[in-house]
């Protein structure tokens, strides 16, 4: 009962129709287009949904928000954005799409450089 009203809340049927209301900042989101066929992340905030267990299973139990902590570049060169649940703490990487927020994949790139793990006015 929990995922159907979950999948209710957050639009799922909306998704079956090729968009879905993001549920971080509110705008539309179309699944198709910008380099990609089944987008399930914002491309203006580029949080997602805890809805997978594999990719495109829509089997999790957890359904909570999914905020962008880091990007990774595959071996193609290929940029992917990983999320953390912000419930459970899952991991998930998916590919970003030619509309993200540049600015956004930017500064989640540029976060290990401006918050190293070792203070910076000791490094010589």
């Amino acid at each position: 009962m929990k995922k159907e009203k979950h999948r209710l809340k957050t639009g799922f049927r909306a998704e079956q129709r090729g968009t879905f209301c993001c549920a971080n900042c509110g705008e539309t989101v179309a699944i198709h287009g910008a380099g990609t066929e089944h987008r399930n992340h914002c491309p203006w905030c580029l949080y997602s949904l805890h809805l997978d267990n594999e990719p495109g299973d829509r089997e999790a139990d957890c359904g909570a928000v999914m905020e962008p902590v880091s990007v990774w570049v595959r071996r193609n060169g290929e940029w992917a954005l990983i999320h953390r649940c912000r419930s459970c703490g899952a991991l998930s990487s998916n590919r970003i799409a030619a509309d993200d927020n540049s600015a956004l994949l930017l500064s989640l790139a540029a976060k290990p450089l401006a918050s190293p793990p070792f203070p910076l006015d000791r490094w010589r």
